[in-house]
């Protein structure tokens, strides 16, 4: 029994003696910049995820920690952010982009990703030079050039398709060039809009846009039925519809009738369909209307492209003597039917429909965040359609649009709290774009670079561009 206990006592001391003994340390976890005592907002959820003095790393672009504490945490950069709230990179779905230029724009008002609704050769080729690092800016997403027929809303930057010939060899064009998501509009022609459809089921494209109406005849809509109902557009796969002016003009035949816009509501929320309302495009219309003009040079409208708005003379002078009444009634309807569609469930992106009209980059986001906010939406609400449902609908949940681990190092930060008050948005204190730190005199040197417009660059890309898709540039009145 004695030899027993001397040996089990020393195997038990040799046991205690290894389990007391220390084990290899772990590693600190390295990245190249580390945000410390900063508050995080992510909206992932249904409602906001807030961490209060966090610890957050970046590194290789991304996410790598968000943590309470500094402890196994190093970068090589550290930024104290006490007092600011980081939220998500916002992202407007809606946008056309004209030069690199205007880009700096996006960035200086927090806007780390695009999607230019408006696309040319160029834009893929920009896209390119974006994510290479040649290019700062948002990252950018494009549709190929518009597709449409002859009608009342044809304009000259279309690729105008008839027939399903004419469709199939536009989007042969476009499959050529590099475009995988083709934006159709409101006068597509059925016959031209069946072929985008089984054109972009053979090549696996995504289509966006207005919804098709086919040929506009006497007294439509009022009189007259639509050629292709609104209904039918619903099942087709559109990664989102565009504009709620348009809904209400082809989804309730231009009325404004509160019973059925609540019920069309309903039924865009049981398709499924994302909406983006780009409240900001009609509101600019009232806000010429209201200001007889004056409006189209208040301040940051210079990061507007002279050379597009060189093309806009004739709207510029119709909505500067508009009358302003009726506009407004029509804004404020938009607004109430925005709050409807959201009350019915309808997953809602932001988009400001920036670079056309008086439509400023960067800054229309903010102001179309404001206006989502008139309708209904509470703040938090409003980003999460600037940040988690565009990276849902643009299938990069988890990468875009959040503030986790593993997500993009794309983040926008505020002396002010957003989720409080959203004109909180319009003063971005620092922005990190692809891990790279931006404080608020970098994102004032963007935008100022913004205002530098390169005409020469500019025409050679856009001019350019349409005669290569078979555009008769005369027409565009520009030497």
């Amino acid at each position: 029994m004695r030899q027993f206990g001397i040996w089990g006592g020393a195997a038990l001391c040799a046991l205690v003696a290894a389990c007391a003994s220390p084990g290899p340390e772990t590693q600190p976890l390295r990245g190249d910049l580390l945000v410390s005592n900063v508050r995080v907002i992510d909206f992932s959820g249904e409602a906001p995820e807030v961490r209060d003095s966090a610890f957050v790393l970046i590194g290789d672009g991304g996410v790598l920690a968000v943590a309470e504490t500094r402890t196994g945490l190093t970068a090589t950069v550290e930024q104290d952010a006490s007092g600011l709230t980081m939220i998500p990179g916002l992202t407007d779905m809606h946008v056309h982009v004209w030069d690199e230029a205007e880009l700096g724009a996006y960035l200086s008002w927090g806007v780390t990703r695009v999607r230019n609704m408006s696309g040319l050769p160029f834009h893929l080729t920009l896209a390119e030079q974006i994510e290479a690092g040649a290019v700062m800016g948002p990252h950018l997403v494009t549709t190929g050039p518009i597709l449409n027929s002859a009608g009342p809303n044809a304009q000259v930057n279309h690729q105008l398709v008839e027939t399903a010939d004419d469709a199939r060899a536009a989007i042969a064009w476009q499959a050529e060039q590099g475009f995988t998501r083709l934006k159709v509009y409101s006068n597509l022609t059925r016959e031209a809009y069946g072929a985008v459809r089984e054109e972009a089921d053979a090549r696996g494209f995504i289509i966006t846009g207005h919804t098709p109406e086919g040929v506009r005849g006497p007294g439509v809509p009022f009189e007259a039925p639509f050629d292709i109902a609104f209904s039918e557009i619903l099942d087709d796969g559109f990664e989102t519809i565009e504009h709620v002016e348009s809904i209400v003009w082809h989804g309730l035949s231009d009325r404004e009738d509160e019973v059925a816009a609540r019920a069309l509501a309903v039924q865009i929320a049981e398709a499924g369909v994302p909406v983006t309302p780009t409240l900001l495009a009609f509101h600019n219309l009232w806000r010429v209307a209201d200001t007889q003009g004056a409006a189209l040079t208040r301040p940051e409208t210079d990061l507007l492209n002279p050379l597009v708005q060189a093309t806009e003379t004739d709207m510029y002078e119709y909505w500067s003597g508009a009358p302003a009444g009726p506009t407004a009634e029509r804004d404020a309807f938009h607004l109430r039917m925005t709050r409807w569609l959201h009350e019915a469930g309808v997953t809602l992106v932001a988009g400001s429909d920036a670079g056309i009209f008086t439509n400023v980059p960067g800054l229309s986001l903010v102001e179309e965040l404001e206006l989502m906010v008139e309708a209904g939406l509470s703040p938090f609400e409003a980003l999460k359609a600037a940040t988690d449902a565009p990276a849902r609908v643009l299938e990069r949940e988890g990468l875009d649009g959040c503030a986790r681990e593993g997500c993009a190092a794309d983040l926008v930060l505020y002396a002010c709290d957003p989720l409080a008050d959203s004109s909180c948005l319009h003063a971005p204190e620092a922005l990190i774009r692809a891990g790279e730190w931006l404080n608020a005199e970098d994102l004032m040197a963007l935008r100022d670079s913004a205002r530098h417009h390169n005409l020469e660059r500019t025409q050679e890309n856009v001019i350019g561009g349409l005669a290569a898709q078979g555009v008769d540039v005369s027409a565009l009145g520009i030497n």
